[in-house]
């Protein structure tokens, strides 16, 4: 069973930072794509980063790409988001979701609606 459990949200002033981790299992971690995104309420939920840690590449967003930095341990199958100069509108719940890389090479980014999701962290950055 295709397992993702997201951890280290948290309240933080603005300009702070915090590091997001998602612990996975249940599946074979270089063979997907794991990507970071975010949901405010009453907000569509906004892609942050991508990670495939087959070949340890990464893609974040425009707009939070200056900020925010993804990557992967492959020996604790683990990605993490580290996340800096925080600000009160990123206050949102941040999920990881995973999907394998045959369709996130087939469909991009879509992909992940297809994909197995954590059940999120909570960051709220007060002002």
């Amino acid at each position: 069973e295709v397992q993702l459990v997201e951890s280290g949200g948290g309240l933080v002033q603005a300009g702070g930072s915090l590091r997001l981790s998602c612990a996975t299992s249940g599946f074979t971690f270089g063979d997907y794509a794991i990507g970071w995104f975010r949901q405010a309420p009453g907000k569509e939920r906004q892609g942050l980063s991508v990670v495939t840690p087959k070949d340890g590449s990464t893609f974040s967003f425009a707009s939070v790409k200056a900020r925010f930095t993804a990557s992967s341990d492959n020996a604790k199958n683990t990605i993490y988001l580290q996340m800096n100069s925080l600000k009160p509108e990123d206050t949102a719940v941040y999920y990881c979701a995973a999907v394998h890389l045959l369709t996130y090479q087939a469909r991009g980014n879509y992909a992940f609606n297809l994909g197995s999701w954590g059940r999120g962290t909570q960051v709220t950055v007060s002002s």
